[in-house]
């Protein structure tokens, strides 16, 4: 958004993504994820198209998807595009694979809502062949077989490293343990403790299908002001607007300052306030539920490129440094 409040083309948003990647490197940050999305309200909807052009800015940061489709998508091809940006960043590449919070790349891409289920759980199955890292034999419904099938390019050293993304569904918490990836979970409403089981039951899948303990992150919106009203201020017309128009879609009554403000309070998803409000409410949550990694959605709505910039500074400089210090002496 611009200073006037009227919204930027996709193709200076995508530019914008770029320079929030690279300070967000500058800032200290670990990890720089982008989502993908096929609507008019998010501009991202090649995720690994972006992360190389911030792979050619950076050197350290790890360069992430915040989720992949594969419901529809080919995983061979998810595979290969993620091992290329791999290639290209000196091994900084990582994947979170999730069927996505929207619908639209079903009719897009040519695929049946009726088969959301059958679709992720195949697809998924073949991924998990594919970073083992050498040939593949694979059968299914949803595409061709593979049959000691050699995908290219290989990850140089180690494997891509892979995650699955849950919203809350017992079954997807489950399927990530069965396959042994890193579990990722989204929370963007309520407090952190309801994940608890399911992180609880991660663990105990893991244990079960004979897998090492996984790391488990959470993804949940933010933002970052100098003072706690200020952040409110600043975040909520855009969060209003972007839950209002989703909430339209999905049949939700509209979003309330109210409930902004106790979602943004201790009881709620949202890490939004100062520099000591937010590290305070971020390591309350790793604490809780026993994480190694918490990722910021700092982009909500329209949050025009400064503020954005500006909240990004200050989790790099005041928010992570402080969690950091706060989890090693717990």
């Amino acid at each position: 958004m611009d200073a006037g409040g009227g919204l930027h083309p996709q193709a200076r948003v995508l530019r914008d993504v770029v320079e929030q990647a690279v300070i967000a490197e500058q800032v200290g940050l670990d990890c720089f994820g982008v989502g993908e999305h096929h609507r008019e309200d998010f501009a991202v909807s090649a995720p690994e198209v972006v992360l190389a052009a911030i792979g050619g800015r950076t050197s350290r940061i790890a360069l992430g998807s915040a989720v992949t489709v594969l419901t529809t998508d080919d995983p061979v091809r998810v595979f290969q595009r993620f091992s290329t940006l791999n290639a290209l960043t000196g091994g900084r590449a990582e994947v979170i694979l999730g069927r996505g919070s929207f619908t639209e790349s079903y009719p897009l891409f040519g695929y049946d809502m009726a088969h959301y289920e059958v679709l992720f759980e195949e697809k998924l199955a073949l991924f998990a062949e594919l970073v083992k890292g050498g040939p593949v034999s694979w059968t299914g419904s949803t595409r061709a077989a593979l049959r000691n099938q050699r995908v290219y390019p290989p990850i140089e050293s180690g494997t891509l490293r892979t995650w699955v993304g849950v919203g809350g569904s017992p079954e997807s918490v489950v399927r990530a343990a069965r396959y042994g990836f890193p579990l990722t979970l989204a929370i963007i409403g309520g407090h952190p403790q309801r994940f608890r089981p399911y992180v609880d039951l991660y663990h105990q899948a893991l244990e079960k299908f004979g897998h090492a303990p996984q790391p488990v992150a959470v993804h949940s919106p933010g933002h970052v002001a100098a003072t706690d009203d200020e952040a409110r201020n600043q975040l909520w017309p855009h969060y209003q607007r972007m839950m209002t128009k989703i909430g339209g879609e999905r049949g939700w009554p509209p979003v309330s300052r109210a409930q902004f403000d106790h979602e943004a309070g201790p009881g709620g998803a949202l890490c939004v306030g100062s520099p000591a409000t937010v590290a305070a409410k971020i390591t309350a949550t790793v604490q809780l539920l026993g994480l190694q990694r918490f990722d910021v959605k700092y982009s909500n709505g329209a949050l025009p490129h400064q503020q954005a910039v500006a909240s990004i500074e200050l989790l790099g400089r005041e928010v992570a440094p402080r969690v950091r210090d706060a989890v090693q002496a717990s």
